[in-house]
């Protein structure tokens, strides 16, 4: 993983933000490190009935219950066997501004830690009804590459999750 960051002069007022990415069919995803709780190799599930198809089912993380979210299946895409490079992204979710849960993402391989100043991250486009773009928050660019980066409280806090709450309650 030799990439290239951009890296900001400590004299310019320029704000950067931190991002852990990871890779995902092929694409290369970015969540605010901050929100990274911690990074688990995969292991078995407790399946919840009656929930979508990208809920995993929920593991017991020193006390409390995590739900595991395959974003694979999240997105769309296609299903993959899980492998050595298969990480769990334990992450904070912000269910609203008083509430904070945390939930576990289940993703192809973690790729890096990037800065990026702020100004280079660029609002995602408008693809029209064709694409689905509401759980992306911006496009980064680091390097030559552009990574996606995720609006997690609004893609983790979707309609469909309040029946795992219902669930696990």
């Amino acid at each position: 993983m030799t990439d290239t960051v951009t890296v900001v002069d400590e004299n310019d007022n320029t704000e950067t933000r931190e991002f852990l990415t990871f890779m995902l069919a092929g694409e290369e995803y970015g969540v605010d490190i901050l929100r990274v709780q911690e990074i688990k190799g995969w292991d078995s599930v407790t399946n919840i009935p009656n929930t979508p198809n990208y809920i995993r089912g929920v593991i017991n993380l020193r006390g409390t219950i995590v739900p595991i979210i395959d974003m694979r299946l999240r997105f769309g895409l296609e299903p993959l066997e899980y492998g050595a490079t298969t990480v769990v992204i334990v992450l904070k979710v912000e269910k609203d501004s008083e509430t904070v849960r945390t939930m576990g993402v289940v993703v192809d391989a973690v790729s890096d830690v990037h800065d990026v100043p702020k100004n280079q991250i660029k609002a995602s486009p408008d693809f029209g009804t064709t694409v689905d773009t509401e759980f992306v928050k911006g496009l980064a660019t680091v390097g030559e590459k552009m990574v996606i980066v995720l609006d997690i409280d609004h893609m983790l806090n979707s309609n469909e999750l309040e029946s795992l709450d219902a669930a696990i309650e």
